[in-house]
This record gives structure tokens, sequence and C-alpha cells, in this order.
């Protein structure tokens, strides 16, 4: 605990020192801009990004009459302050770590992977079924990882990782990367959580086994190794991926606000979200942690599960085991505690764990928060809506394979190849049902 202390004090002390950005806005527009620059800098701001076909843009450096004369543009939807959401970590959050001192090579065989009798949630939801099926993913589909960032040199994920499309939209996080691993892609994942959401869509099954053994991670940090998530930062990471061909995009990101406190912003998000299906990329996002009632939240708005263009993922796991962490588990399918639910909301539920189990997968050798793993042959424990979610984006980027690049058929297969769980039909807590693998991608 002290090394931990020690480094997460250096690292504050660094980002304290840093320039704080001037005043920041995301900009939408109604439609094509042809003079957005001139018209800024004539305001006393600046462009820092623009995306033609998405009609957004961040601006700096406006004050509050500067934006407001900006909004009242003919050529502007929303001009929003921006903010950020801490990142929904799950009940209790760490639960241990394990590591390795042997390393097997079995992406051919996922079940061979080191830990894999302690990962419940796979044969849960059949995915050993499909491996020996031979549905082991494709290098040819992309799922991009919008989170802390990937350790792409970590045993699981080791050559999977796209460097040359991966992304970091975290400029305090890159400077802290720089200065305390310096030979490394800014996306290295300071935090932990991005690695263990990476690895459980795809893994070399080294250390731990993941949904699938070949499809390509893209890695997009948008959150810090505090585990803020910059509105902009997420705003310019989803055009990113888009922009680089990731055929899914997994967001386990849950967090909310009220409607009161952005004005605009949940529109905003919509027409993003929007865009981002119409070019062809799935996204899956978490539930949540918070074990909100969805369908009355009032005025919230549950990021990024309320936006109806993405597949929306709440967490099952055991309710009891005679050791959490070694098992045996039982009443695996068992509703979270903590998850979030609601008829409107849930498409799919997914293992996540829950107060008798926990989803154990990578853990990241660059992580300041967990030292301990620095070995690269480590995995953490872990629960939350964040863990359902990657398990379904690995099955998403099977069903590119048979579908192509189309969000709807992927959700429609996701939802129709689930075990019916609950309330016959739509559940509030499973949606369409939890997950099936084999039901979903096999003849």
């Amino acid at each position: 605990m002290k090394r931990i202390s020690t480094l997460l004090a250096a690292a504050l002390t660094l980002m304290l020192a840093l320039p704080a950005s001037a005043d920041r806005y995301l900009v939408q527009f109604k439609g094509k801009v042809s003079n957005l620059e001139s018209t800024v800098e004539s305001l006393g701001g600046s462009v820092y990004f623009s995306h033609q076909r998405a009609r957004v843009a961040v601006i700096d450096g406006l004050d509050a009459d500067g934006a407001a004369i900006l909004a009242k543009s003919k050529v502007v939807q929303d001009v929003i302050p921006n903010g950020a959401l801490p990142m929904e970590l799950g009940p209790d959050d760490i639960q241990g770590t394990e590591s390795i001192d042997t390393v097997i090579n079995s992406p051919g065989d996922p079940a061979t992977a080191f830990f894999y009798p302690l990962q419940w949630s796979h044969p849960q939801i059949s995915a050993d079924v499909a491996w020996a099926e031979g549905r082991l993913g494709s290098p040819g589909v992309t799922v991009a990882i919008l989170d802390t960032g990937i350790d792409y040199l970590h045993a699981d994920t080791a050559g999977l990782v796209d460097l040359a499309r991966s992304a970091s939209f975290v400029p305090d996080d890159d400077a802290l990367a720089a200065i305390f691993f310096p030979a490394r892609h800014p996306i290295t994942d300071l935090h932990y959580h991005g690695t263990h959401v990476a690895s459980t869509v795809s893994s070399n099954a080294i250390v731990t086994a993941g949904v699938t053994s070949m499809t390509t991670l893209m890695g997009v940090k948008v959150c810090s190794v505090f585990g803020t998530c910059p509105f902009d930062s997420i705003v310019m990471g989803l055009l990113h991926a888009v922009d680089n061909g990731a055929d899914v995009a997994n967001m386990s990101l849950g967090g909310s606000y009220s409607k009161s406190d952005f004005p605009g912003f949940h529109s905003f998000l919509n027409r993003l979200f929007n865009f981002a299906r119409s070019q062809g990329m799935t996204v899956v996002v978490s539930a949540g942690n918070s074990a909100a009632d969805l369908d009355h939240d009032g005025d919230g708005y549950k990021t990024y599960c309320s936006t109806p263009s993405t597949i929306c993922v709440s967490a099952t796991g055991p309710s009891s085991a005679d050791d959490v962490l070694f098992g045996p588990w039982y009443n695996i399918d068992d509703p979270a505690s903590y998850t979030n639910y609601g008829r409107s909301a849930i498409n799919v539920a997914a293992p996540g764990g829950n107060d008798a189990g926990f989803v154990l997968q990578a853990c990241s050798s660059s992580s300041l928060i967990i030292p301990a793993c620095a070995g690269g042959l480590s995995a953490v424990w872990l629960a939350g809506t964040s863990m359902a979610s990657p398990h379904t984006a690995g099955v998403a980027a099977l069903l590119v394979e048979d579908l192509g690049r189309d969000p709807g058929a992927i959700k429609e297969a996701l939802e129709m190849g689930a075990d019916d769980l609950g309330q016959s039909g739509t559940d509030p807590f499973y949606g369409k049902g939890r997950i099936n693998v084999p039901n979903t991608v096999l003849p």
C-alpha cells in the first residue's frame, strides 16, 4: 500500500503541475460549416478539434459571452460546457490479484489459459462450446476499447492491439505515461480497468481467457489514471474509433448526470451515437452500478445506456459460493446486486460478478494503482457492469464476421440468441436475456 500511495502522490503532483486548459466547449452544428475557425477566433477562441461529417467541434478559450454568441448562430445546434464524469467502478472494486511465472501459449484453446478454472463467466455463456467449433474471432474484426487504455505488453494482449490505430485523448495521462513509462505508447494503461476490459473481449489466453482470441483491439484512452472521463475525450475518442474502422466499440464507462445540469448534452450524445451507428460501428455500453431503476430516473441520464443507438448490458453473477474467489459458485445467473435495470434501457445481460463471485482478467503491468501487476503475467478480480459489457462486445465481434458492419442486425442477433431469463420477453434485469455465445453465432 505504501508503494501505491507513493506512486499516486507523485502522479497527482505531476498532474497538478500541468497547465490547465482554457474554458472548453462542445459544439454541434446543424450542417456543414465552412468558416468555423475564423468565426471562433473572432469570439476569442480557437478550434481544438472538429469533425465535419459528425458536425461537432471542441472549442477552447471562449468565455461565457462568446459561447452565448456562438450558440445563437443559425448553423449551431448546441454549445455545451465541457465536463467530466467519474468512472463508475464496481462494488468494493479490486478484490485481489493473481500472477503466474510460467507462459503457456494457448490461443488455439482458450480453456487451457492458466486461470481459466477460476473464470466462471466464460462457461456460463457457453463460450467454450463456440471455441470448440473454431469460433475464436478474426484479426479482420476490430473492437475499440474506450477506457483507461490497454497494457499492450501484457501476455494476454501482446500482439492483439493495433497501436497504429490506437490513440490517447487524455493529455494529463500522456504526460504521466511519458514520465513513468517513457518507452511506451500513450495508450498504456496507468489504471487497470481498460486492460481488464480489453482482455475480456480478446485474449491470447495465456493468463486468462477472453471471449475471443484473435479479434484485433484498438486502444482509445478516454479516462485517466484517476478514473475521470472528460466529455471531450469521449467525443473525440468515439469519432476516432469510427474514422479508424472499428467494427465494435466497448464503453464500460458507467456514470450518470442530471439533464438540468448539462442541458442539451443528452441530445448531443444521441446525435453523436446515431452518427457512429450510421457508419456501421456497433457500440456496446455498461448499464451502471447504482442499482438504479432506469425506467424511473426522472431528470437523470445514464451514460451511455440512455442513448438509443447503443447496446446496454446489465450484470449477472453468483449470489453464493463456497469461496468467492475459488468457487464453486452457485446461482451464477442471478442479477448482480448493484446493476442498474429497466425494461426501457437494458438490451441483454452478461456476467459481471456479484456478491459471491468476481470476474478474473488481465491486470495492467503499467498500473500505478496496482503495482503488484508489474510483471505482465497478472490478473485482477473485479465486478461491475463494466465487466458485463465486454463479454457482449466479444460476441458482437463474432457477429461482425457473420453479419458484417450492421449494428441493427447485430443487436437483434444478440437479443434473439440470449437465454430468456426472469420474466418472459423483456425483463427489467435481463432485458431479452443473458447472452449465449453458441446460440448467437453457431448454426
